[in-house]
């Protein structure tokens, strides 16, 4: 599975991240993780609010901070 973090690496991206990798560790899933800050690259992939994640290239989560849960209520 591969997660994609979108935003400029600020608090709120990287409790996104710490999130994400905390759902993904406890659902026992092998994930690698991807962290994408160039504004162009953001904007190419349609990405209108940071932070946002994909989650094997499908854009899930967009402008907030989810919780360890709702990452989780996403992994399947």
């Amino acid at each position: 599975m591969k997660f994609t973090i979108y935003g400029s690496g600020c608090a709120k991206c990287k409790q996104l991240t710490e999130n994400t990798e905390l759902a993904a560790n406890n659902k026992g899933i092998v994930y690698e993780l991807v962290k994408v800050t160039d504004t162009n690259d953001i904007i190419d992939a349609g990405i209108m609010r940071t932070p946002a994640l994909a989650i094997d290239d499908e854009i899930v989560i967009e402008g907030k901070v989810a919780s360890a849960d709702e990452v989780a209520s996403l992994l399947v």
